[in-house]
């Protein structure tokens, strides 16, 4: 949060279980609208899992899937509202299945709690006018194409003119 603030991009945070955010999406998106959303916590592989493609396999997928899929009924246009979402070795092909613009982890690796920061701030002062090269964007994140992938998606940012001098 302290780097969103750093970042002026205006914020809020929720500390909510992953198997519980589903279920408080809904009244959280209504209350503050936003264009943004980011989706994340704690994943990884169940030990011994083999089958990267059983969402089975995995410890909290499952339930990022669900909140995608409960923010996707709220927003279905993915240019009005960028989800990010996953974790360290989440099941990056549901999620992005799911409707999130971008999404951990494509090789299963552990991925930089900057990551999502990144790929956000890349979104909010990129033009709505421009579509996001994903190159850019997941070349500015710690992990990498190994840990982050997306879909092209279009900026945020809008530009004012004049600038007030009272603001």
């Amino acid at each position: 949060m302290t780097t969103y603030k750093q970042l002026n991009i205006p914020c809020h945070g929720y500390h909510i279980d992953e198997d519980k955010q589903a279920d408080q999406l809904m009244k959280i998106l209504v209350e503050h609208r936003p264009d943004m959303l980011v989706l994340t916590g704690h994943d990884g592989l169940v030990k011994g899992a083999k089958d990267y493609k059983d969402i089975n396999s995995y410890h909290n997928s499952r339930h990022f899937i669900k909140s995608v899929k409960v923010a996707r009924t709220f927003e279905k246009s993915l240019d009005d509202l960028i989800i990010f979402a996953g974790a360290c070795q989440s099941h990056y092909e549901a999620l992005l299945g799911a409707g999130a613009n971008f999404a951990s982890s494509p090789k299963r690796v552990l991925i930089h709690a900057y990551d999502p920061v990144f790929v956000m701030e890349k979104i909010a002062y990129t033009s709505i006018y421009d579509p996001i090269a994903l190159k850019d964007v997941i070349s500015g994140t710690i992990t990498g194409f190994d840990g982050v992938g997306g879909l092209e998606t279009r900026g945020k940012y809008r530009l004012g003119v004049p600038k007030s001098p009272y603001w």
